[in-house]
């Protein structure tokens, strides 16, 4: 008889409900490999024109070498804002809206949550969308209904064994991605490519939030995953370096294809098809592509947990599937640059609340994540202040919602720099709001 007591064996998948404890079983290499593979995305050729900072018109105000190194510092920067959202949920082992919960206070961590919720329906749209446009360009004998229906069925299908689905992409697909990366690069490169400097750089920071709103879109989902992961440590790295590094390289690589049709985002995939074994290299991005869009259902249906706890995620994960699939079937979403902006001007900030109470405020000796966390109005508050920051240098392109947005800066007498970063000032502005709501709550008490 031995004294010791045998550990149980973790579960090998992600718990059903929030109920359920987080199993810790994702490596340094299994987390590094799902985030570099988000980090490959076809959107980053059939969207790279948002990183020429494009006018009322469409057109591309940058050079395409002013557009590398905007998206390079913008992808850098969020690469660092990623991990900073990754490591809470491996230090907790909460998913990222029940973390919001100690941040906010359980009731208004509804509000992100619902926020969260329709963003992540949007990108599963794209991503859908994106899949078929590229399916149908390496073959159009077939319907763009055959393609949409196609990817959500393999996305759904992902959904259900979420942690089995990182571990897949770790072991078969990341080396064919790697592969394909370089092979592109090879071949693009020996194409008579036009003059890269042709243009200005007046719109650096508008491509570089565009950038970082990318990597800034995984923000509010990083801890769902990385709540399994092993290290808190290994998790910022992971997030931080996997996704940057394979961003930068897929966006220059947009950018290549982009010189090549003169711009034209409707012809990016071109420049891929029409070398050598184009297709068959190509087919590995579009097939790679179904892991965005099972991220974002995925995610979408834990999010869901921290309205309804106990809810099912495999019924949430079909059901969402079903729908984005639907979307995808009736709608044709184009407007990339001013989703990415509304996405950047709610998360950045709130990144920035976030991490500036978690690592320098209470919520180093411990948030409330419990279902009655008191509300924390002052981050709220704070949260706000990053968001109108965001909105005063840089309102988007929505029409009225611009146009309440300059009125206002011609109100207060405010004209926007082109040195401000709508994301660096937004982020510093909440995260100092809060440090200081943090301070004033702790005197009070």
């Amino acid at each position: 008889m031995t004294s010791a007591v045998e550990e149980r064996p973790q579960p090998a998948e992600a718990p059903l409900t929030l109920d359920e404890p987080a199993p810790r079983v994702l490596g340094f290499w299994d987390q590094g490999a799902f985030w570099a593979n988000l980090g490959v995305s076809l959107f980053a050729f059939s969207g790279a024109y948002t990183l020429l900072a494009p006018d009322e018109n469409g057109r591309p105000t940058m050079s395409i070498v002013a557009g590398i190194v905007a998206m390079i510092v913008g992808t850098a920067v969020g690469g660092l804002m990623l991990g900073l959202a990754a490591a809470p949920g491996a230090i907790t082992g909460k998913p990222a809206m029940v973390l919001l919960r100690g941040l906010f206070g359980a009731r208004l961590s509804y509000v992100p949550t619902v926020l969260n919720i329709a963003q992540l329906i949007g990108w599963g749209t794209f991503e859908l969308i994106v899949i078929a446009d590229a399916a149908r360009a390496l073959y159009d004998g077939l319907p763009r209904e055959v393609y949409v229906i196609a990817a959500g069925v393999l996305t759904t299908a992902l959904t259900i064994w979420p942690l089995g689905s990182v571990r897949l992409l770790r072991r078969y697909v990341t080396a064919a991605v790697l592969v394909a990366l370089v092979y592109f690069y090879v071949q693009l490169l020996r194409e008579p490519l036009p003059d890269l400097t042709q243009g200005s750089w007046g719109g650096f920071w508008i491509g570089a939030d565009a950038a970082l709103a990318v990597s800034i879109s995984w923000v509010p989902v990083a801890a769902d995953y990385t709540r399994h992961a092993r290290s808190a440590r290994g998790a910022f790295g992971a997030a931080a370096i996997g996704y940057s590094v394979t961003q930068i390289f897929a966006y220059i690589l947009g950018l290549l294809a982009l010189a090549l049709v003169a711009g034209d985002s409707g012809k990016v995939f071109d420049p891929f098809l029409h070398v050598a074994l184009g297709v068959v290299f190509f087919a590995v991005f579009v097939l790679r592509e179904a892991d965005q869009s099972f991220a974002n259902v995925y995610s979408t249906a834990v999010s869901i947990q921290n309205l309804v706890p106990r809810a099912d995620r495999r019924v949430l994960t079909v059901t969402l599937g079903v729908l984005i699939t639907g979307l995808a079937l009736l709608l044709d979403i184009g407007d990339y640059a001013s989703f990415l902006s509304l996405i950047g001007s709610v998360f950045v900030p709130m990144l920035g609340v976030l991490a500036a109470d978690f690592f320098l405020g209470g919520g180093r000796r411990g948030w409330n994540t419990d279902r009655d966390a008191p509300s924390r109005w002052s981050m709220i508050v704070a949260w706000l202040a990053g968001f109108v920051t965001y909105q005063m240098i840089y309102p988007g392109a929505v029409g009225w919602w611009a146009a309440f947005w300059k009125d206002l800066q011609g109100t207060v007498g405010f004209t926007p720099q082109s040195w401000m970063s709508a994301s660096l000032l937004s982020f510093l502005v909440a995260g100092l709001a809060a440090l200081l709501a943090g301070r004033l709550a702790r005197r009070s008490s």
